[in-house]
């Protein structure tokens, strides 16, 4: 059995944050119900969302939590991968485009 640093056991302990903080615990997990909430967007929608950011951010649990809720929701996995991928050009774009400060300070330091 191969060990990992995230153990997907602790998932499951989630809720238990507010144990330590009951106010503000109760308060996160009241608004990030809220969230979740069908609104403009669909809950499915919302779902597939929480996975592309799930990757972005790394989150193994995250990544967990939503791929198995978009499963439940219905959402297919070719629906998921697209999903990733937006989210993975996005973050690739917002790296690249901050090349724009490399650039604009090297061209400040070599006049």
């Amino acid at each position: 059995m191969s060990s990992t640093y995230y153990d997907p056991r602790d998932l499951r302990k989630f809720g238990k944050i507010s144990e330590w903080d009951q106010e503000i615990g109760d308060k996160f997990f009241d608004w990030y119900g809220e969230v979740f909430k069908e609104g403009a967007l669909t809950e499915r929608e919302k779902s597939l969302i929480a996975l592309a950011v799930a990757h972005v951010i790394q989150c193994p649990y995250c990544i967990d939590a939503y791929t198995t809720d978009g499963l439940q929701r219905g959402i297919g996995k070719e629906e998921m991968m697209e999903a990733i991928h937006v989210g993975a050009a996005i973050r690739g774009g917002a790296s690249l485009v901050h090349g724009v400060q490399m650039m604009n300070k090297v061209e400040k330091l070599s006049m």
